[in-house]
């Protein structure tokens, strides 16, 4: 199977759509233009692609709400543009998809939201569960709360991480640009469009250059760092012209449209890596003889049955090590209970944890999504 016949089979697709293409340059939300995506959006849903959508374009809908020609300066200004600008695009989306009878989901996050490992766990699970219910969530950075300066190219780093969040097999960046190309096609009329490329290829950073448009076009640094971000979990990427005629329907047909940005290895292995080099473990788990056969045999969930005890404190979301009786670290993975509650619930069936605790969060201890064996 080809990279690009690869990218039309995957199943779940992370699309994210730039400022400039959604306000049509600064001169107000484009509704012509979001409803043309939108009823692709239904088509691929309808198709079985399970769909997450990262929309920028906050602050550039609500300057032009507001009657802004410049881009304020002040922080709170811009944070109150945001919030102006975020209940048009949110009835622009509401509105598209109901046509379709599709739900939609707001979600608004920050950056702690995807390293803050409690969060993370919780906005995961979260969105595991709009996407099992057939909803598209709407994601937007929550530009009303940033403490660092808004930067409107940022969705794209929003949306490769999005992308790991929910170990999407496709990100998808709409821009204005047909693409990535070996030089500025604005300056040099020889310029060409690179057709696929692998992520991790350094030779893409001269190509890519820097820049940005004054609404947030991002410049295609911000593009390639969020590929390669995008990579770490086993996404493609597609760096494509959102104003390309059905363009995302085209790419499910496998046409080969815009720049194909390719993972250097499998899903399931990146991810795998991205957890076990990324966190700092927290506490420790010692695990029964059966569980250690569980674990590095079949590579399933760690249930709290298998736990013999608990060591450290760690909050729910924090990476613990696994180790056997003798210390030796079997696996290592993020836990869905904080110290405490482990040491209520550990050598007990998972069936017991609501009665113990009085709730139940999860039934496994430790996911195999979020667990990678030593």
């Amino acid at each position: 199977m080809s990279a690009r016949q690869a990218v039309a089979q995957g199943k779940r697709w992370v699309v994210k759509i730039g400022s400039a293409l959604l306000t049509n340059d600064g001169r107000g939300l484009d509704e012509a233009a979001i409803a043309g995506w939108v009823d692709q959006m239904a088509t691929l849903r309808k198709q079985g692609v399970e769909l997450v959508l990262v929309s920028s374009g906050s602050v550039a809908a609500g300057m032009q709400r507001l009657g802004m020609t410049e881009r304020p300066h002040e922080l709170h200004k811009l944070q109150a543009a945001a919030a102006v600008g975020q209940m048009g695009l949110v009835q622009t989306y509401e509105a598209g998809f109901k046509r379709h009878e599709l739900h939609t989901a707001q979600i608004l996050l920050t950056h702690d939201d995807l390293s803050n490992r409690k969060r993370y766990l919780n906005a995961k699970g979260t969105l595991t569960a709009l996407i099992d219910w057939g909803v598209v969530p709407v994601i937007n950075e929550n530009d009303t709360v940033v403490t660092d300066e808004i930067r409107f190219g940022d969705n794209d780093t929003l949306g490769a991480l999005v992308a790991n969040l929910v170990v999407a097999d496709v990100l998808i960046l709409l821009t204005d640009q047909k693409g990535l190309f070996d030089a500025d096609p604005r300056k040099n009329p020889q310029a060409a469009l690179i057709g696929q490329a692998r992520a991790d290829d350094k030779r893409l950073d001269a190509m890519a250059g820097g820049g940005a448009g004054a609404l947030g076009r991002g410049g295609m640094q911000t593009k390639l760092r969020a590929a390669r971000l995008a990579a770490r979990s086993g996404a493609a990427t597609v760096i494509v012209g959102g104003r390309e005629a059905d363009v995302l329907l085209r790419l499910r047909a496998g046409e080969p449209l815009g720049t194909l940005l390719t993972p250097e290895c499998e899903p399931q292995a990146a991810r795998k890596q991205w957890l076990a080099g990324h966190l700092q473990a927290r506490g420790t788990l010692v695990l029964d003889a059966g569980a250690v056969r569980v674990l590095a045999g079949s590579g399933r969930s760690l249930l709290p049955v298998g736990v013999k005890a608990v060591k450290g404190d760690f909050s729910r979301g924090e990476m613990v090590l696994c180790v056997d009786e003798q210390g030796v670290v079997v696996a290592r993975g993020l836990v869905n209970y904080g110290a405490d509650e482990a040491r209520r619930i550990i050598g007990q069936s998972s069936s017991l944890i609501k009665q113990t605790l009085g709730y139940i969060g999860e039934e496994e201890l430790v996911h195999r999504d979020n667990l990678v064996l030593a």
